[in-house]
């Protein structure tokens, strides 16, 4: 169980630096609605460049429960993440993180007074990996009448802590 967990923590950061677009929300605001967002990876922390005038933004007065969820880029990983969300603003993380992409949504760039830095500190993130081999493993052994069941999860899903 313990390998399935690191291996999985290890693919978890691999899939999501490769397609770093997640849908963030906030639990027990707007009733936990998402948004599509592109997580900034830096030094194991994810960051995501917003505006003050967001209503996610805004939701951060009353609360800082955060949920994301994430698939990968050929659907084939997917991982739902819970933890806590703050303004940050760090002066140096904006300078690392800072590129033309992110340049393009603020006028005054850097600067900008409607530009937020928000941290999420993921606490936990459960995780399924569903290659097509596994997939028709388990097809596979449901046609011959037996249930793939635990085993075939415990393989392809974790509760890793991040």
């Amino acid at each position: 169980m313990a390998d399935t967990q690191h291996r999985l923590e290890g693919k978890f950061w691999e899939e999501l630096k490769s397609s770093p677009f997640v849908m963030l929300g906030l639990q027990g605001v707007d009733d936990a609605l998402t948004r599509p967002m592109t997580a900034q990876i830096d030094n194991g922390t994810i960051y995501f460049f917003a505006a003050h005038s967001e209503e996610l933004v805004k939701g951060l007065q009353r609360s800082d429960r955060a949920v994301s969820t994430f698939a990968s880029k050929g659907h084939t990983f997917f991982a739902s993440i819970h933890g806590k969300l703050a303004l940050s603003n760090d002066r140096e993380v904006i300078e690392r993180l800072w590129n033309p992409m992110i340049a393009a949504w603020y006028k005054e760039g850097k600067d900008d007074p409607n530009l937020a830095l928000l941290r999420f500190d993921a606490g936990s993130a459960d995780v399924w990996e569903g290659d097509a081999g596994s997939t028709l493993k388990a097809a596979a052994i449901r046609l011959l009448g037996r249930d793939p069941g635990k085993q075939h999860q415990d393989e392809h899903r974790a509760e890793i802590a991040l």
